[in-house]
């Protein structure tokens, strides 16, 4: 089977774990459905021949989880059912079905699998060693051209690190004066 219809098939499942996400009364169902859909972006992205953004999105996935259920587990939450007009639902379909559309369009111009779009890294394979004067291909890549980017993703992943903690510390301390 090509891997073009497992892509179809995960944005499919994908679209209607979202839309029972949104209808689903229970608050821990939706976390966990909103999970699978992670999990199941992770697998389009083993799939599109990406591992290390799969495991990266599992990984965050089961994380979020764990923390959306942490944080709701012990809250009384009431929910209150909304009145929909049908001329809102009926745009919400019209949407959900365009985005659908256009990522067949999308998926479509995707190279097929095996087969990777190879012209940034050609490049890379061709002028590393002269460019960066690295004898290790891999080295250079990874400590000259990805460096910008790999430093970004740190910075952004301490961010979110210290606001977390923030949180966390401002909740710590309201509990102990109270």
């Amino acid at each position: 089977m090509p891997v073009e219809l497992w892509l179809y098939f995960i944005l499919a499942v994908m679209i209607i774990g979202s839309i029972a996400c949104l209808e689903i009364k229970n608050i821990l169902s939706s976390i966990i459905t909103i999970g699978i859909v992670g999990l199941f972006l992770s697998l389009a992205f083993l799939f599109l021949g990406a591992p290390d953004l799969a495991l990266v999105q599992f990984v965050f996935e089961i994380l979020c989880m764990i923390i959306l259920i942490r944080a709701f587990a012990k809250r009384s939450i009431t929910l209150t059912a909304l009145k929909r007009d049908v001329p809102e639902t009926i745009i919400a379909i019209v949407i959900l079905v365009s985005i659908f559309v256009l990522s067949i369009f999308a998926l479509k111009d995707l190279p097929s699998f095996g087969k990777p779009i190879v012209r940034v890294a050609e490049h890379y394979l061709v002028n590393a060693g002269d460019e960066t004067g690295s004898q290790n291909i891999i080295t250079s890549i990874i400590l000259n051209y990805r460096v910008y980017d790999t430093l970004g993703e740190i910075t952004i992943l301490f961010t979110a690190i210290l606001g977390s903690l923030t949180v966390l510390r401002k909740i710590g301390r309201k509990k102990r004066n109270a």
